[in-house]
């Protein structure tokens, strides 16, 4: 990060969601909640989180009074508490946060949060850099062992995911010899206006989701969600990466509206990853095939499918939302008093993006050591 970084994320805090009042392990009682970060994202998971009986949604922290008044009403929320310090929020008698902050800040308050010994549900990625990401492993390898840490890559939580790997891991298609994912959503027009760089604090926090410092660039912040199911279902995070990507229309910001990647796994399986954000506007695909030795499996947020032969494939549909069924597994687990620890794998996956974003910088191989000593 640049020398500013440290002031910036002093002042400018990013909101927080807690949940208080109860004991973790009071099964029948409600949780109450609160919201570090009162932006869209912040405010979509804030909205999930009332649906769940088991929770209360009782604050609400951003450093920007327009942000808090929206997520109120947005929510909507009535009479929460109101914090513009993250810090005091963790100071205070919360039981869990749900850190929705822009990327470059995550790992400044994932430390905070575990300090404070509370349970985290933090959005993906897990930082911006190879730095941040160390410093998000290092956090969550200390923490208390009774929290419950969960990053926002909610593939992990979908039920057609969690059967698809059921039958991998069963042998129903036998080793995996190739895989291949991609997210293409048309998101880009190329007529957005250029936007000058940031030239003070407050035009950086705002301005977070335009430039790679802050956002990490799209292969990291959006396509981890398919990278992190590459890396769950080959058993480990990549060892390389070749790539390449760009700009092809993309006017504002530093970050590419496309990338292609091929990543090198164990036993020298390739998973070629594609992610573009140049599509007409109504378009859009998101999936994973795993190609295996007797069959195929595909997967999606929709729908997973086995495919066993000619004209010989089951797809089941999945209605629910995969991040309802994320933070709602977050609730129960705290209310049950049981735990999960999900620091080190995302961080991880969240690397394997930034070996991926390296490779087509260098355009060269980056090796996952080469990576690991970038910083």
């Amino acid at each position: 990060m640049s020398k500013q970084s440290p002031d910036i994320s002093r002042r400018h805090v990013i909101g927080a969601l807690a949940l208080t009042g109860v004991s973790a392990t009071a099964a029948n009682s409600s949780i109450s909640m609160g919201l570090i970060g009162c932006g869209d994202r912040g405010i979509l998971v804030a909205r999930l989180l009332k649906k769940n009986a088991g929770a209360r949604l009782v604050a609400l922290c951003d450093i920007f009074d327009d942000r808090i008044e929206k997520a109120k009403q947005a929510i909507p929320v009535e009479a929460p508490r109101v914090y513009k310090d993250y810090r005091e929020l963790l100071a205070s008698d919360v039981d869990a946060v749900i850190i929705a902050t822009p990327v470059f800040l995550h790992p400044e308050h994932f430390e905070a949060a575990v300090e404070a010994k509370k349970h985290i549900y933090i959005e993906k990625p897990a930082a911006a850099d190879v730095a941040g990401c160390k410093r998000v492993i290092k956090a969550a390898d200390l923490a208390d062992r009774r929290l419950n840490i969960a990053f926002g890559l909610q593939a992990r939580y979908g039920p057609g995911y969690r059967k698809a790997k059921q039958l991998l891991d069963a042998g129903g298609i036998g080793p995996i010899r190739m895989a291949h994912a991609h997210f293409i959503k048309g998101e880009v027009t190329g007529n957005e206006a250029p936007v000058p760089r940031p030239k003070t604090d407050e035009e950086r926090v705002r301005q977070w989701k335009l430039w790679r410092a802050t956002y990490g660039d799209v292969i990291v912040e959006t396509y981890c969600h398919g990278i992190d199911v590459l890396n769950w279902f080959l058993g480990s995070h990549a060892l390389k990466a070749y790539g390449t990507g760009g700009r092809t229309i993309r006017r504002d910001g530093d970050n590419m509206d496309h990338v292609d990647v091929t990543f090198t796994y164990g036993n020298n399986v390739h998973a070629v990853f594609t992610g573009s954000q140049i599509t007409p506007p109504f378009f859009r695909s998101a999936m994973e095939q795993f190609y295996g030795a007797t069959g195929v499996i595909e997967t999606s947020r929709q729908y997973w499918t086995h495919y066993r032969g000619n004209n010989d494939a089951t797809t089941e549909t999945i209605p629910e939302d995969i991040t309802m069924n994320a933070v709602n597994e977050f609730v129960h687990r705290i209310r049950s008093g049981s735990s999960e620890n999900t620091g080190v794998r995302s961080a991880e996956s969240t690397l394997t993006a930034i070996m991926g974003r390296m490779a087509i910088d260098l355009k060269r191989e980056v090796t996952w050591e080469d990576a690991l000593l970038s910083s």
